[in-house]
């Protein structure tokens, strides 16, 4: 009689966030959490990251803020959201009650915004985690222009590190002329965690009225059309700040797109425009890594950074690891 399959191992240690998988929902694409719990049980999922959240609720750009581009889409919502006082009164307390892992995404005009709003968060013992949005290219302040600048960068993230005891994650933009020095000016500031990337700056022209389709007229692009350039900024990243733990972003939408970020340096992914074709992509693609992991007899941890063996070893099924 044969003994049932083993359960594979899928947690990984993301920094000093343990995650029970690498599968996680990225901030703007997965509203609060809430709104997806017809379709993910949350509490299967590695984490779920918050709309960003600020100070005061924030309406965001006027319409049009999205329209579609192919392989993607561009968005220029404009980081609209609740607040940080209705988010810990009305949202956090849903969301831990459903045993979400929830990574709260923060963003400001100014240095001080940003840290008045992780103050706020601290004593929220529901909190896994803090995710600085320093990479929004959607807004007229802060944002992108934090994560432009190595120097900005640098002052931002010690200013909050020294005011929370919560795992930090920072959020990079694929638009900063130097993403390696971005992510190096992060780490040695006190982040915990580099998440990468954030939306690329695109523009789409109606041809009939030659107006910009989005109101804020640039917007950011994402999808599958912007999955290889992610691929390569985590395998970059990953390369010249060995053993910083990353999580990659950018048009994942299946098994093979996870294993690839994987195999470029990534600890964990993130979801993010999949979710607007299929809401229940994230819980399914749990399901996929779990049976690819049973089938070959490895963890999900073993799959990180294959690509930076000199020569990687093909994972096969019934392969023993």
């Amino acid at each position: 009689m044969s003994s049932p399959p083993t359960r594979p191992d899928l947690a990984v240690k993301l920094g000093p966030l343990e995650l029970r998988n690498p599968i996680m929902t990225a901030s703007g694409t997965f509203g609060y959490g809430l709104e997806f719990t017809d379709f993910v049980d949350l509490a299967r999922l590695g984490g779920i990251c918050t709309k960003g959240l600020s100070l005061a609720p924030h309406a965001g750009n006027p319409p049009d803020r999205i329209c579609e581009t192919p392989a993607g889409m561009l968005n220029a919502i404009g980081l609209q959201n609740v607040g940080v006082q209705v988010f810990l009164e009305e949202k956090l307390p849903k969301l831990a009650a459903l045993g979400a892992t929830v990574v709260a995404n923060v963003w400001g005009d100014l240095e001080e915004d940003y840290v008045t709003v992780v103050r706020s968060l601290e004593a929220a013992s529901e909190l896994a985690a803090i995710e600085l949005n320093i990479s929004c290219p959607n807004v007229e302040r802060g944002g992108m222009l934090f994560g432009n600048s190595p120097a900005l960068t640098g002052a931002l993230v010690a200013r909050v590190r020294a005011v929370t005891r919560r795992p930090l994650m920072v959020k990079l933009s694929p638009n900063a002329p130097d993403l390696v020095e971005s992510a190096k000016a992060a780490r040695d500031a006190g982040a915990d965690v580099l998440s990468l990337v954030n939306t690329f700056v695109g523009m789409a022209i109606d041809p009939e009225t030659a107006r910009p389709r989005l109101s804020f007229g640039t917007g950011g692009l994402s999808g599958p059309a912007i999955r290889p350039l992610a691929v390569r900024m985590v395998y970059q990243v990953a390369r010249a700040l060995p053993g910083t733990p990353l999580v990659g972003i950018g048009g994942i939408s299946d098994l093979s797109d996870v294993l690839e970020f994987l195999a470029a340096g990534a600890t964990a992914v993130q979801i993010g425009t999949a979710n607007f074709r299929d809401p229940g992509v994230s819980g399914r693609l749990v399901d996929e890594l779990s049976a690819y992991c049973a089938a070959r007899g490895v963890s999900a941890a073993s799959l990180v950074g294959r690509a930076h063996s000199p020569a990687p070893a093909r994972i096969d099924a019934g392969a023993e690891g």
